[in-house]
């Protein structure tokens, strides 16, 4: 039965789910999916027969990454979940960590509407959401529920924080998720944001990155923090990054975050150009991700663990980050347009060339 629908139902998606969705706003649907996702899963049994068609369980997925152990190398990148409302649904879809976020300290509604573009033939979505979520006392609330995947907390400024009070909004959200999420990562590299990437200057980083080691330090137990990059960075700008990792000890790196630039969409120019400011997400981003995720493995040596995360859109794609030099990846533009079986085709293709 499980190969049964594997070989089917894909194409279903695509060729009927997918062209149904994608008639209607794209923030709208995503309301509606996870609206949904709330209510079916709420049928006795429908859980554990999702996981019997979709799920892959074996010992050769499972690895340890900054100390944690995961069933699969794959996740939900942050952004699907923003306020912790679906993690196990979604992770019933074979997904082993679920990132949510961006948490800010409070709730903010974000950047003006219309704020989510999708470029079909790109396969790419373009966004400028501007941390909408329902702030940190939502989260943890929601957080406190037992939940089944691994959870990161990706944590922000809220837009109104002028750059130089920043550190305390990241403190505020790191001490609120501590005791409900399993890692951490820092976000600066948003272009969504007023002046949100200004702290990526190495100086306002490494302040950040260094408060936020020294309340961790005095947990009676640590919990991995990881940095979010831009790949938009320069390569002295990706060796900063590699500094910085060394001289605050952090955990290690999700790479990427979304692209400011646009020269890599091959077929919708000029509805990107009339959509204008926002991040490119999707198959554009796919090689500038794994190119990042190679440099800076190789550069530093392979000295922390790497997320990888941009334009997932094909097993082969997770595979090549993996083979670059990522732990473990993340999808969500690539969930989108490919639908709910790619962790089983990311996972079973690993497990062929295992």
């Amino acid at each position: 039965m499980r190969d049964y629908f594997f070989k089917h139902n894909p194409m279903i998606y695509k060729h009927l789910i997918r062209p149904f969705l994608f008639l209607f706003d794209a923030e709208s649907i995503h309301h509606f999916v996870t609206g949904s996702l709330k209510f079916i899963f709420k049928i006795p049994g429908f859980s554990a027969f999702v996981e019997l068609i979709t799920a892959v369980n074996h010992p050769k997925l499972e690895r340890e990454v900054f100390g944690i152990r995961f069933k699969n190398p794959v996740g939900i990148a942050a952004g699907f979940d923003k306020n912790a409302e679906v993690f196990n649904e979604l992770a019933s879809f074979g997904f082993s960590h679920i990132e949510i976020g961006t948490v800010t300290p409070l709730g903010q509604p974000g950047n003006q509407r219309p704020r989510l573009f999708r470029l079909i033939a790109d396969k790419a979505i373009i966004n400028r959401m501007g941390f909408n979520n329902k702030g940190l006392h939502e989260a943890v609330k929601k957080l406190k529920r037992p939940h089944k995947p691994i959870i990161g907390g990706n944590i922000g400024k809220n837009t109104l924080t002028p750059n130089q009070l920043a550190i305390n909004d990241y403190v505020t959200t790191f001490e609120g998720l501590f005791e409900v999420v399993d890692y951490f990562v820092v976000n600066v590299s948003c272009p969504n944001i007023s002046d949100l990437r200004e702290l990526q200057d190495q100086d306002a980083l490494t302040a950040i990155l260094s408060k936020l080691q020294l309340i961790n330090s005095t947990k009676p137990k640590r919990k991995p923090i990881l940095l979010k990059v831009s790949p938009d960075l320069n390569q002295q700008q990706l060796d900063e990054v590699i500094e910085i990792i060394k001289v605050t000890r952090i955990d290690g790196v999700v790479a990427t975050n979304t692209s400011i630039t646009r020269h890599t969409i091959k077929f919708e120019k000029e509805k990107a150009a009339e959509i204008g400011n926002g991040g490119l997400s999707g198959m554009p981003l796919c090689n500038r991700s794994t190119e990042v995720i190679r440099y800076l493995s190789e550069k530093s040596g392979k000295a922390f663990p790497i997320i990888g995360v941009g334009g997932i859109m094909t097993a082969q794609d997770a595979l090549d980050k993996l083979n670059a030099g990522a732990d473990l990846v993340q999808v969500y533009t690539g969930f989108i347009y490919e639908g709910p079986f790619i962790a089983r085709k990311i996972n079973k293709l690993l497990l062929k060339t295992k």
